[in-house]
């Protein structure tokens, strides 16, 4: 699920958008991406949502966070 952020700053996107990310990744397998747009500024994106990350979002992608829940228990 894709999280955007726009009538604010720049960094403000980009903030809002690691903190959304940030939250989610406590709670999934999946990596959470925070993905830059020309338009919309950052939005947070979930790994899971998509089988494998197409090649025009993995080449926006500016920060990642590791998912944290492990199968191992």
């Amino acid at each position: 699920m894709a999280t955007q952020f726009q009538r604010a700053s720049n960094s403000e996107r980009y903030f809002a958008a690691l903190a959304v990310a940030e939250r989610r990744a406590l709670h999934s397998f999946f990596d959470q991406h925070i993905v830059e747009d020309k338009h919309l500024g950052y939005f947070a994106l979930d790994e899971g949502d998509y089988n494998a990350l197409p090649a025009h979002l993995a080449a926006r992608v500016v920060h990642t966070i590791h998912g944290a829940m492990s199968d191992e228990f």
